[in-house]
């Protein structure tokens, strides 16, 4: 029996809950119905928690409620408490170079200079932990991209990206299980042709 971290990446608060870079709570909180479990507010870990099962593995499924530049102190605090091993933790995010509806997995690598990536791996002090990266599409200038995550996606680009998290989601259980290839696979070949 394993313990894995799922976090989802997002800003705190009823303004930010439908835009882009909130994606990661989207996917958190479907998540969380397939399983038919609850998020509650624990201060010890910076966040709303919900635990689950997931075969013979215990998941502990975090939205921290810091802002997204802060998501590694509730990371951290959780995995240290909980001693979770590095590989098993997986966060899930928005990127900006991914189209709508593709979902991609990847371990390790970089921040990308996702704020979100940055803390944790700065407050983990390793880029080892497996990323499940949500498309959002990118504005087509870097000077949009502040405002352009902040903001909601129109009707045919949320449909999409609910799809992609609906793909994704299916995946899950070969994610945990040790069968990450074969999850990349299907995702992968989900008619896109761009690489991890």
């Amino acid at each position: 029996m394993a313990s894995w971290l799922i976090a989802g990446l997002g800003n705190p608060g009823a303004q930010y809950e439908h835009t882009r870079h909130n994606v990661g709570f989207w996917w958190l909180d479907q998540l969380a119905r397939d399983l038919g479990v609850t998020f509650a507010n624990v201060t010890r870990f910076h966040g709303q928690l919900a635990t689950g099962q997931q075969g013979t593995d215990k998941l502990y499924l975090l939205k921290p409620s810091v802002f997204m530049n802060r998501s590694g102190q509730a990371v951290a605090a959780l995995a240290n408490f909980y001693k979770i091993s590095e590989d098993n933790i997986l966060v899930i995010h928005d990127e900006l170079d991914l189209p709508v509806e593709t979902i991609r997995l990847k371990r390790g690598g970089g921040h990308g200079g996702h704020n979100g990536l940055r803390d944790i791996i700065s407050q983990l002090g390793h880029k080892n932990f497996l990323r499940c990266r949500i498309g959002i599409d990118h504005p087509g200038n870097s000077r949009q991209v502040s405002d352009y995550v902040l903001s909601k996606p129109s009707q045919a680009d949320r449909e999409a990206i609910l799809a992609g998290i609906d793909q994704s989601l299916r995946v899950f259980p070969e994610i945990i299980n040790e069968e990450l290839q074969k999850a990349m696979n299907t995702l992968h070949s989900q008619g896109q042709k761009d690489g991890i």
